[in-house]
């Protein structure tokens, strides 16, 4: 990811930038579900948890 200092624009304010476009483009999320191998089954499955929690979070409301 490219960022060019703007007119006026403190490193931390770039810094601070830079990171949201981290972020936002999914590269440090990518990298880090890289780190160890997640089976497709076990992948499923943490979905369908993770849907679980959802569903019932809504129904909460």
């Amino acid at each position: 990811m490219h960022v060019e200092l703007r007119d006026s624009e403190s490193f931390e304010q770039l810094l601070r930038r830079f990171n949201k476009g981290i972020e936002r483009s999914g590269i440090i999320r990518e990298h880090r579900r890289g780190l160890r191998f997640i089976s497709a089954q076990e992948e499923n499955r943490a979905k369908r948890r993770k849907a679980e929690r959802r569903r019932r979070r809504n129904q909460a409301k």
